[in-house]
């Protein structure tokens, strides 16, 4: 492997240098009520180059001026843009042109293109577009959302994978928190949380409200990607060899919860192993803020340090 460019390598403030794909298209319906139209609608995702944060954004249409209507909608949100990644898809490179004829040489988005047909290139942000589209289309199904709820679920997904812990943030045996790309610490300077709402993801469809179905969507959204996300951070080599690095006292684990809710990520320290008969840990006791208990390291997901 190539080694990574420049911009994801060099410190700068979040989405000042972007990578940029779209995803759909998506139905929805025009209005709330019966005979309303299907229309289709699209995903603009934007993903900082230097954070990892994303930024999603629902369009009409796969033209020039819709692009552009997001990209000011982000630049008003984010801050000013200077330098941009993508493929080579005609609406860019026609916002690209238009951009050079209408902003001044202080302003200008400095654009780069990726080689054609090679999307390897751009795993960045293909990565994210296959985590919203791939479990977006498993949890809404079909159901045809308004616009309005629709951007409601797509700004609840971007909370959600923007509060991933990414490593700790220190190596005291107390202190449980974590870094996390989005602007929960690059902007707001804490984690995102969210208020707990009461589980709907076993209640029958036809007795939820609007808003309540908006947010069973948010829920199935979030118990899918957080069990993908959990697995990424278990590697597991074949069981005839031991490869896997062995937890020790101190590190701060990923508990892995099977009821827990939305943007509710539960953290813990590692205070003692318990190895079995072949000097092989597989146990071990975790402390979180309240209590103290055993876990197999199989729920465990410890955070990367190195």
């Amino acid at each position: 492997m190539g080694d990574l460019p420049s911009d994801r390598v060099t410190q700068n403030r979040p989405f000042l240098i972007s990578g940029l794909d779209f995803a759909g298209p998506i139905s929805l319906k025009e209005g709330r009520g019966r005979g309303k139209r299907i229309v289709k609608a699209y995903i603009a995702l934007f993903i900082c180059m230097t954070t990892k944060a994303v930024h999603v954004e629902l369009v009409g249409d796969l033209t020039t001026e819709s692009f552009l209507n997001a990209l000011k909608r982000l630049i008003s949100r984010r801050g000013m843009v200077s330098k941009l990644y993508s493929d080579n898809a005609t609406n860019f490179i026609g916002s690209k042109n238009e951009l050079q004829k209408r902003l001044q040489s202080d302003h200008n988005i400095e654009w780069h293109f990726i080689p054609p047909r090679s999307p390897h290139m751009g795993g960045l942000w293909e990565a994210n577009i296959k985590c919203v589209k791939n479990h977006l289309k498993r949890v809404i199904g079909n159901a045809n959302l308004t616009f309005e709820e629709l951007y409601t679920v797509l700004t609840s997904i971007e909370a959600i994978l923007n509060s991933r812990p990414l490593c700790p943030l220190s190596n005291d045996p107390n202190d449980l928190s974590y870094l996390t790309p989005g602007p929960g610490h690059f902007l707001v300077g804490e984690p995102l949380n969210a208020p707990a709402e009461f589980d709907l993801t076993d209640v029958n469809i036809h007795r939820l409200s609007r808003w309540q179905h908006v947010e069973r969507i948010r829920q199935h959204f979030w118990k899918r990607w957080s069990n993908e996300y959990l697995t990424t951070l278990q590697q597991r080599t074949r069981w005839i060899t031991s490869k896997d690095k062995v937890p020790h006292v101190g590190s701060l684990v990923l508990i892995k919860e099977t009821n827990a809710p939305p943007l509710q990520w539960k953290l813990g320290r590692i205070t003692q192993l318990h190895p079995g008969p072949d000097k092989v840990v597989r146990v071990v006791s975790v402390k979180c803020n309240s209590s103290e208990f055993k876990r197999s390291i199989n729920y465990l997901c410890p955070l990367p340090t190195d």
